[in-house]
């Protein structure tokens, strides 16, 4: 190594002094100490440690079925250690928001919220229990306790701001993308997204000393993202979270921490950094290990040539205790990064999608008024749009899964347009595993090319036996891009395609369609996504349609702002 080139091993080192309080005396928010942690016959940890302090902003990566969420289980108890310790500091309230919400029904989604607040919630619960108990006349003889008591919980409830809970849930509320009659009505009819939502308004609303939070943009709008970026960024507590958004990551994080091999590695720094230290390391692993193979080799051939001469034994056994002694660099693991190369399509005319004077309405609510639109050939649009300004439903009237009320829809001339959207999922056979639906589409293509089309949607292994039936939501949505993929139309039409996708799925996504010789129209709530692959910018808003030329990035300078609503 150089001279004044750090290791990466002293990167991590130097990282983790550097985040650690001046003076040392403020111990970790959350430390795991030499934990090792075993699922049947797999080991996800080893005599692994990892730390978070108040105001730090951890990022936790590793490829899915690491132990990502083993990790915030251990540290809200759920499980336990097999070895090593789990430590919460003394009167840190954490809050956890994971991908199972269970059941919520019976209430408003703004009593909901209001209901998970932590120890502001138990005193309001308190506080309208004592008032019942107070205006009961079977217990007009308690009257005086009953009020101290009222005394002491309404003390309580003011202390912890508890007048101000239902105007600061409102405002969670409303940055995660509700509007004011969703507030009142029943969380029971919500989608499942939607009760996603409320799960982790309530985490928000608690304010407690450290949050975890388990993929909290997955059912989020840009705008929503953007409004969590904002909370998070003044959150005060530690953040342990993880993510599949690289915006997100890049934005908040100033530390990762990765799950690799059964061991917890920190690195200073956002998402990109992380990166960039980690090929830096596999570099220098690799050359550490290839150097110590040559002189292996080189120390073996001279045993081998004279090991039969009595005039060179005492070298030879020199060089056996040498080579047993040597503690052995073990060959670096490289990450398989899975490509697929898919094919070109046919060629459609110039003119790929027609929209005149377009009128659409639900009821009362009017959502096009006269729209025009012309898509030509090899452009790439993405649909920018508050919640309900209609970006969906432009992309099912282009799509035949909708009609105008008044107007046209019309596409051009040797158009073969692809659609996916949420529900695109429920069209897959639950009986068939997933080669199989591969290959019930695709009967001429071989084993391996359906295999390694599989694996680069993160189908690898005995994954592809899977069941359909037991898929899960993001598994579904990988199935059916797959499909759509190998054989791809000349317009794609994508109604959040990112759903789900982990980073490495994604950036296989991206880099498929960056060299994608169709038309794109799409929907997506990520924002590498949107600057990788859009070239022209739909804007629809309040004040009308607005078309830039020019893709998201030029749509950023140019408006303003990053989504419509969003200053």
């Amino acid at each position: 190594m150089s001279q004044g080139v750090p290791s990466p091993q002293a990167l991590v080192c130097l990282a983790t002094l550097a985040l650690w309080p001046k003076g040392g005396t403020l111990p970790p928010v959350i430390r795991l100490d030499s934990v090792s942690k075993q699922h049947g016959s797999q080991i996800l940890f080893l005599d692994a440690s990892m730390s978070a302090f108040k105001g730090e902003k951890v990022g936790l990566v590793g490829p899915n079925g690491s132990g990502k969420s083993t990790i915030f289980r251990l540290i809200m108890k759920e499980e336990a250690p097999d070895g090593g310790a789990v430590a919460i500091d003394r009167n840190v309230s954490v809050g956890y928001f994971s991908q199972d919400v269970g059941e919520m029904a019976g209430r408003s989604v703004l009593e909901e919220t209001m209901a998970g607040a932590g120890a502001v919630s138990e005193a309001a619960h308190e506080l309208r229990e004592l008032e019942h108990a107070m205006a009961d006349p079977g217990r007009a003889d308690e009257l005086e306790t009953l009020i101290e008591r009222f005394g002491h919980a309404q003390a309580r409830f003011d202390q912890l701001d508890g007048y101000a809970l239902e105007s600061r849930a409102r405002e969670i509320l409303a940055g995660l993308g509700f509007h004011e009659d969703q507030v009142e009505g029943d969380v029971g009819k919500l989608s499942g997204g939607w009760k996603m939502r409320v799960a982790l308004a309530r985490i928000l609303l608690m304010r407690p000393d450290a949050l975890l939070l388990d993929e909290p943009t997955n059912h989020l709008d840009i705008e929503s993202i953007i409004w969590l970026e904002q909370f998070l960024r003044n959150f005060e507590g530690a953040l342990v979270m993880t993510s599949h958004d690289r915006e997100f990551m890049n934005r908040l994080v100033s530390k990762i921490v990765e799950i690799e091999g059964g061991d917890l590695i920190s690195y200073s720094g956002n998402y990109d950094f992380y990166e960039q230290q980690r090929a830096l390391a596999e570099v220098q692993k690799e050359a550490q290990y290839a150097r110590q193979q040559a002189m292996l080799a080189k120390e073996q051939a001279f045993i081998a040539k004279f090991k039969a001469r009595a005039s060179h034994a005492a070298q030879v056994q020199s060089r056996v205790k040498k080579v047993e002694k040597i503690e052995k660099v073990e060959p670096p693991k490289r990450r398989k990064l899975i490509e697929f190369e898919f094919r070109a399509p046919p060629r459609s005319g110039d003119d790929v999608a027609k929209l005149q004077g377009v009128f659409k309405a639900y009821g009362s609510r009017k959502i096009y008024d006269g729209l025009d639109l012309l898509i030509r050939r090899r452009e790439r649009w993405c649909v920018m749009g508050v919640n309900g300004a209609g970006k969906s439903t432009l992309l099912k009237l282009v799509a035949g899964e909708a009609q105008p009320d008044k107007g046209s829809v019309a596409l051009g001339g040797s158009v073969k347009l692809g659609y996916f959207a949420q529900h695109s999922m429920e069209v897959l056979d639950p009986a068939l595993t997933v080669f199989e639906t591969l290959q019930n589409a695709f009967s001429t293509a071989s084993v391996g090319t359906l295999r390694t089309l599989a694996g680069a949607f993160g189908f690898s292994g005995d994954d592809v036996e899977k069941s359909c039936r037991v898929l899960s939501g993001g598994e579904k949505a990988r199935l059916v891009l797959a499909q759509m993929l190998f054989d791809p139309p000349n317009f794609l039409v994508l109604d959040e395609p990112t759903n789900h996708l982990d980073l490495a799925t994604k950036e296989m996504l991206m880099k498929a369609l960056s060299g994608f010789e169709g038309t794109l129209l799409f929907v997506s709530h990520d924002r590498a996504f949107l600057r990788a692959l859009s070239n022209r910018v739909l804007e629809l808003s309040e004040g009308g349609v607005h078309a830039y030329t020019g893709g998201y990035a030029e749509y950023v300078v140019e408006s303003g702002h990053e989504a419509p609503g969003v200053s």
